[in-house]
């Protein structure tokens, strides 16, 4: 008897181990059914890249290496970026602007403007072979703002005073409890202008306008895509398949591939749009802003 239950003991053992672990090993199975490779296509990589530019331009460190990136891998003949975004701060801008001129010296580049491209984030487009925007889209707004509120007014109806102790005339310049002096306005209008004159003078250069006649295609103006093109902001207007083709095109890419969303994010996203749409059937009056 113990003969037999050494020879069977492995087949016994291995029966126990899918008992215990039978809600797992299903669990790894779908895992596996989601994000495995539908086919052999899907093991090809991929020659052309997509890298979004979406929303506020402030923290950009994962674009900027995305942009990198794509530009040193030698399987990617050209890089897309797909742009709508009101625009942001200056230093980010301009890390995303110089990181698509790095990757212009090594391949194709071409900025789609698939809803905003305005103030930041049409600094961060400028050096890319072309622009194209949809005939839909905003174009524009080169410009620089600096504001904050003057909230004395309120810290007096609530008996709230501020103190402070600093070292240079210009130290509180931007406060919020009290009125601007004029030489304060003055010290950031000197920043301003300066930033401004370094907006448009990059503009300028990579786009081949003319400086002198900066007051028509800057000063904050805001244009239509076509209109932007009747100035010398963008190159073509198309959608999103002519943005594609004429990468390829760039490329020399006859049989294009491009990136495709990573499925564990495109999972979340399905689920959040599922759940966002059971939210208004049931609740039509609550709404996330």
């Amino acid at each position: 008897m113990q003969f037999i239950k050494s020879i069977f003991s492995p087949i016994l053992a291995t029966m126990k181990f899918i008992q215990e672990h039978f809600k797992a090993m299903i669990f790894l199975l779908i895992v596996f059914l989601i994000f495995a490779p539908t086919s052999n296509k899907d093991l090809t990589p991929n020659n052309l890249q997509q890298i979004n530019l979406f929303g506020p331009i402030m923290e950009v460190s994962e674009v900027v290496a995305q942009i990198d990136e794509a530009a040193k891998n030698n399987s990617i003949k050209g890089i897309l970026l797909n742009v709508d975004s009101p625009g942001g701060a200056v230093a980010p801008s301009i890390e995303i602007a110089y990181a698509i001129k790095r990757a212009k010296e090594l391949k194709p580049v071409v900025v789609y403007a698939s809803g905003t491209i305005a103030s930041g984030s049409y600094y961060a487009s400028i050096w890319a072979n072309e622009i194209i925007a949809n005939p839909g889209s905003m174009v524009g707004s080169i410009g620089v703002i600096m504001q904050g509120a003057d909230v004395s007014e309120l810290m007096s109806k609530v008996g709230i005073k501020s103190q402070s102790v600093q070292a240079g005339k210009y130290k509180k310049v931007g406060a919020t409890d009290r009125e601007w002096t004029e030489y304060e306005k003055n010290e950031l209008n000197k920043v301003i202008y300066g930033t401004y004159d370094l907006f448009t003078s990059d503009v300028a250069n990579a786009r081949g306008l003319d400086i002198k006649k900066r007051d028509s295609f800057a000063n904050a103006h805001i244009f239509t895509a076509h209109q932007a093109k009747d100035v010398g902001l963008i190159d073509t207007i198309g959608v999103a398949y002519d943005a594609k083709n004429r990468l390829s095109e760039l490329s020399g890419v006859a049989q294009p591939k491009w990136n495709e969303e990573d499925k564990f994010d495109k999972l979340m996203k399905k689920i959040s749009a599922q759940t966002a749409v059971t939210l208004h059937t049931y609740f039509p009056s609550l709404v996330l802003k």
